[in-house]
């Protein structure tokens, strides 16, 4: 699942990106007899082979796995990847498919993690093309699966700069700035720590591309599709300890038309959904965990209500207030600017209304008895009787009153 963005737009424009990678599908027959298991197998075991030499900065043993034809393109990557801090590479073969007497196309999960920053490998989904020589096989060609991110080592020179809380991996990015972006990340991390009581990684890793196009690349998504949102997070909402780790990507156009506040706000509010994300769950609702991670990120800002929510108190003075909590659509991207902004203001002063009339703690403790639901139906209702002791119609009305009077 990912997370959330800001907007160069106006000061706080965040954003929800759900990542659905699916394996594509392949033309042709599959074979499922034992010679196809054998030569999954086969491939399976030189694949285990790539990757331990990639590890283990084996040159030799990496370019063994390699045609020659395309392994100056292939080592181009595997030095780009010294740079890197990793703590494990590996392919798990899920298909293949013959494609010629010689040749075979394999569908893979390639899973990575970054020393000292993940618990589990952070997994995509790849092709790998094979050609067979004397009884051998050669890795030919290697790309993202349809819908599926590129990684930021196959878009150029990986530059890496160690904050103290954070690592951030960037490609066309001066150092300097690079610096800067791990400097807010490390601030980020203890102003969550402090609102959010729940055990979590405390560090956090970000990826600065080197253009919006390049930002696209890494979600496996159009670039147009986040213009004007400063960064996302992606990660996967299934919730529990062992949900692999989170990315929070930067977008370098939008991030860098924001003041130091802005900045900030940014990072803090990505940070909040890398924290939350053992929590956050099918069940969760877009206004909820959008406003819980404005609701940290605002916490000790020095903004009035007025400040923070320009779009919706425009919406209020002009008699066009919502009589209903933003639903998830609400949150998408590509339409309408200011709509999408008076959702994340509408979601962060539910949490404000929350943490103000029953406390932080039950707003914490509202947030994880959603996310603990099931599914999303009752997940919501439910923790406002068992947390707050009240109901949808009565929270909405609330939420309602408490709009009208911040911002009326």
């Amino acid at each position: 699942m990912a997370g959330q963005g800001y907007g160069a737009r106006r000061p706080a424009v965040f954003c929800l990106l759900s990542l659905l990678l699916a394996l594509a599908g392949l033309v042709g027959c599959a074979g499922t007899g034992p010679a196809a298991r054998t030569e999954s197998r086969e491939i399976q075991a030189l694949l285990d082979e790539h990757a331990r030499a990639l590890l283990a900065r084996d040159e030799p043993g990496y370019r063994a796995a390699l045609d020659p034809a395309y392994a100056p393109a292939a080592l181009t990557v595997y030095r780009r990847l010294a740079a890197v801090p990793l703590d494990g590479w590996s392919y798990e073969v899920t298909g293949v498919e013959r494609t010629a007497p010689d040749r075979v196309t394999a569908r893979a999960e390639l899973g990575h993690r970054l020393r000292g920053h993940d618990r589990r490998p952070v997994t995509t989904a790849r092709i790998l093309d094979l050609t067979e020589r004397g009884g051998r096989w050669y890795v030919t060609g290697e790309r993202p699966a349809q819908g599926a991110p590129r990684q930021l080592w196959e878009q150029g020179d990986v530059t890496v700069v160690r904050g103290a809380r954070s690592l951030v991996l960037g490609t066309g990015r001066d150092r300097a700035r690079l610096r800067e972006v791990a400097a807010a990340a490390d601030r980020a991390v203890p102003a969550v720590t402090g609102a959010w009581p729940e055990d979590w990684a405390r560090r956090v890793v970000v990826l600065v591309p080197g253009s919006l196009d390049a930002m696209g690349e890494l979600l496996g998504a159009p670039g147009d599709s986040y213009r004007g949102i400063a960064a996302v997070t992606t990660g996967e909402t299934r919730g529990g300890a062992d949900a692999p780790a989170d990315r929070v990507i930067v977008n370098p156009d939008a991030y860098g038309m924001l003041g130091d506040f802005g900045r900030q706000l940014v990072l803090t509010h990505e940070t909040v959904h890398v924290a939350t994300r053992a929590h956050t769950t099918p069940s969760t609702p877009v206004w909820l965990s959008e406003g819980f991670a404005d609701w940290i990120a605002y916490r000790d800002a020095d903004r009035t209500p007025a400040q923070a929510a320009p779009e919706l108190r425009r919406a209020v003075r002009d008699g066009e207030q919502s009589v209903r909590l933003p639903e998830d659509a609400d949150f998408a991207f590509g339409g309408d600017a200011e709509a999408l902004a008076r959702a994340y203001e509408g979601g962060w002063l539910a949490c404000e209304l929350i943490a103000e009339r029953w406390g932080e703690a039950e707003l914490t403790a509202f947030y994880r008895a959603v996310g603990a639901h099931p599914g999303r139906e009752g997940a919501v209702e439910n923790a406002l009787h068992d947390v707050l002791d009240t109901t949808p119609e009565a929270f909405t009305e609330d939420w309602r009153a408490y709009v009208a009077d911040q911002l009326g």
